[in-house]
């Protein structure tokens, strides 16, 4: 889920911004040291958006930069869990696709994927025993997020996915129920 969140930072701000407006110089401090960033509590930090309080600044001996605690508004990106989530396969492999979600990835395994089996081919595609499910590289997809552990990278964290329930899936395998339920009509 996206939203705008105000926080609190001492930032450092280089000299190189000092010759700035104070407000611009801790906004462009702030978004060179935490726009990207993931915090397992706030999510990814997108970006800074809007600088509002700034403290008198602190010089300390040795160091050119000016020290401002500051409150700000930035937009992140917060997995939720149970939330659905629209997606691009980025990567198709054996055992399951990675899904692009936002800023971060998510794994659907092949067991998640349909209620029928799934065959892996070296081209990089699962296709359902029945051959009425195939997935591929650059297909959109509606999942579910059903497992969730953000860690200090995105790397590191881990999104679990599942498409098996009713209302999620292939954007393709969706729209074909939705025509079957209403008899063609859109």
């Amino acid at each position: 889920m996206y939203e705008i969140v105000t926080l609190k930072e001492s930032v450092r701000v280089p000299p190189k911004f000092l010759e700035e407006d104070t407000a611009e110089s801790v906004k462009k401090a702030l978004q060179e040291s935490i726009e990207g960033t993931l915090d397992k509590d706030i999510g990814v930090l997108l970006c800074v958006t809007e600088v509002k309080d700034i403290s008198d600044g602190n010089i300390i001996a040795g160091d050119g930069a000016v020290y401002y605690d500051t409150s700000f508004d930035a937009l992140v990106y917060r997995p939720e869990l149970h939330e659905v989530s629209d997606g691009e396969v980025i990567d198709v492999v054996e055992f399951g696709i990675f899904v692009r979600l936002g800023p971060l990835d998510g794994l659907v395994h092949v067991s998640q994927i349909a209620d029928e089996f799934m065959n892996f081919s070296k081209e990089g595609i699962l296709t359902g025993k029945s051959g009425t499910h195939l997935i591929r590289v650059g297909d959109r997809v509606r999942a579910r997020l059903v497992t969730l552990s953000l860690k200090q990278t995105s790397s590191s964290s881990k999104i679990g996915l599942t498409m098996k329930q009713p209302g999620l899936g292939k954007t393709e395998w969706l729209e074909e129920e939705r025509k079957k339920e209403t008899g063609g009509k859109k």
